[in-house]
């Protein structure tokens, strides 16, 4: 059984905030959701109709998942060959820290809904076939785990539409299409072999990546702790399911992005000034962030944004993918600091609605929002007010430490806005009858984070400009709703 959400973690999330305390009860409640996901995902594939999922599709999957066992137990018992020191997430173990990355969650989701496919519907067979090779992918997981863990082994692996995608460990670039490619893995060292191409050699690193001289393998990547202490974070754009791939796409979202190393010392020196930016916006941003934060997707840029243009960043979340924040390239820290706090409150309030109940309402779209053109559900309108009145309280914590004027008149702007925007949305928050107990305690703490930002108002010139954007968001909102007459 699941645990209860504690008064005082309610309490303290709904402050946008969180201690070690609320975030680890997070975390621990996602990590075990995953693991009853991965269930699901087991038990649907012993009672699926053969049609979908062939018996040694069946046998595969559970070889895959004696080889994570062993790999688990590897990592408690034997002690690490050469460089092959057990690093990987959440728990220690690299079979448990695979199965607990973000991306799996996504993994698995679509597993599910394959496997929940009518065999009798049009369109079946194909569907059936992007399972198989949905599950397939398991053997890849199950492998990367292996070689983390220092277990002796050899597998067969397929390459997808010419890429062999090892999780934390790399790709491997194969000829078009679908290639068998047979991986064998000895004393930290991984040798992929294929029918008609040179082997390739592979020599795993610590925590995440693994070189070779091989040019047809490109290694994965991380950017390191964000403070001293803390571990590496990937940046992963090899991940084959870091993207929606059958789903609408959140809006203003570019795709997935694939990094040269210009674009990663890019990445890197936004990552390098993230933790002071963050600080300076609390210290409670920073924990957040070491916290909760699993990975990077880079994206590309924007939606028509022009090569080179420095201007603006899209990023999202992922309810299946806890832990993952999706974003184009940041121009610097400060939008890197500001991007992290905005979508960390969206893995916050998405985690804590998993465990609690917070409201009953429907998902009609008809609540404004000032950051959106078009109407939200009251869900949608909950997730973007929270975020914003984070921001709103993190450049204002900004605004009264920075010593640059042009800096803080910057923070100034940009906290008059979000307060402004919060302030336009929170009464239709208050006044739902949606709200359960839970959900009226979490919404009375957002009010009063609100409340406190009075005790330091912006200067008057970025609170009138501020309301007007607000008045101007919404006279449009009104005028698109109101049918036309004559």
């Amino acid at each position: 059984m699941l645990p209860v959400v504690p008064d005082r973690v309610l309490v303290a999330l709904g402050r946008t905030e969180g201690g070690p305390e609320a975030l680890a009860f997070l975390a621990r409640d996602q990590d075990t959701r995953r693991l009853l996901l991965l269930r699901a995902v087991l038990d649907a594939v012993a009672g699926a109709d053969p049609a979908l999922c062939p018996a040694d599709a069946r046998r595969r999957l559970l070889e895959d998942w004696a080889l994570l066992e062993a790999a688990d137990a590897a990592a408690v018992t034997n002690e690490p060959v050469g460089d092959m020191a057990p690093t990987g997430g959440p728990t220690g173990s690299p079979a448990r820290a695979r199965l607990l990355a973000p991306l799996v969650g996504a993994w698995a989701q679509r597993c599910l809904r394959g496997l929940g496919t009518d065999p009798a519907r049009p369109g079946a067979p194909q569907r059936a076939r992007e399972l198989g090779r949905d599950l397939g992918h398991f053997s890849a997981l199950a492998a990367a785990a292996a070689a983390r863990a220092g277990l002796s082994f050899a597998a067969r692996l397929t390459a997808r539409d010419g890429l062999l995608v090892l999780p934390s460990l790399g790709a491997l670039r194969t000829a078009a299409g679908d290639v068998a490619v047979e991986v064998v893995h000895r004393s930290g060292r991984l040798t992929m072999r294929q029918r008609g191409a040179a082997d390739v050699v592979v020599h795993v690193e610590r925590g995440t990546g693994a070189w070779s001289g091989a040019a047809a393998w490109t290694p994965a990547y991380a950017l390191p702790g964000l403070t001293s202490g803390a571990p590496p974070t990937p940046l992963d754009d090899l991940d084959p399911y870091r993207w929606v791939q059958d789903s609408v796409h959140h809006l203003g979202l570019s795709g997935p992005a694939s990094l040269d190393d210009a674009e990663r010392k890019r990445w890197l020196h936004s990552w390098s000034g993230a933790a002071v930016e963050l600080r300076l916006g609390g210290e409670q941003r920073l924990m957040e962030a070491v916290r909760l934060l699993r990975c990077l997707v880079p994206l590309a840029a924007p939606p028509g944004s022009e090569p080179g243009d420095c201007t603006g960043t899209c990023s999202g979340t992922r309810r299946e993918a806890f832990g993952a924040v999706l974003s184009s390239a940041p121009h610097g820290p400060t939008v890197l600091a500001a991007t992290l706090v905005h979508e960390l409150q969206h893995t916050k309030l998405v985690a804590l609605s998993e465990a609690v109940t917070l409201h009953r309402a429907d998902g009609r779209n008809r609540y404004f929002a000032p950051w959106r053109p078009d109407p939200r559900p009251y869900d949608g309108l909950l997730q973007g007010t929270y975020s914003h009145l984070a921001l709103a309280d993190f450049f204002q914590r900004r605004a009264l430490t920075l010593t640059r004027p042009a800096d803080r008149e910057a923070a100034w702007a940009e906290h008059a806005r979000c307060r402004e925007q919060v302030g336009a949305a929170l009464p239709a928050l208050v006044g739902s009858p949606d709200l359960t107990v839970p959900g009226r305690r979490f919404v009375d703490q957002m009010v009063a984070v609100f409340e406190r930002l009075d005790e330091h108002p912006a200067p008057r010139g970025h609170a009138v400009r501020a309301q007007a954007y607000v008045g101007a968001a919404r006279g449009l909102f009104s005028a698109r709703r109101i049918p036309p007459t004559g």
